[in-house]
């Protein structure tokens, strides 16, 4: 079976590439060249706790769903970027 044209039947996680698009957006355009490194500590801070919740988010789904959350793993490849994780 292939996965649904959905969000979710091309990443598991989708939803935080868009929160991560934007964080990084307001990260960007308020000024590292003005503001050093400053604006970017909260899309870093993002980056890294989303990353961490979609491995806990996986596990978890593991443990509830089993042999079911395999095979949507194997339909689904990705966790939130498609083509890289």
């Amino acid at each position: 079976p292939t996965p649904t044209p959905t969000r979710w039947g091309v990443a598991r996680h989708a939803q935080y590439l868009f929160e991560l698009t934007a964080a990084w957006s307001w990260g960007l355009l308020a000024g590292v060249h003005t503001h050093g490194l400053l604006p970017l500590f909260y899309p870093a801070f993002l980056t890294v706790l989303l990353i961490h919740r979609a491995m806990r988010d996986e596990e978890k789904c593991q443990a509830k769903y089993g042999a079911a959350f395999t095979k949507y793993k194997e339909m689904v490849p990705y966790n939130i970027l498609p083509g890289i994780f």
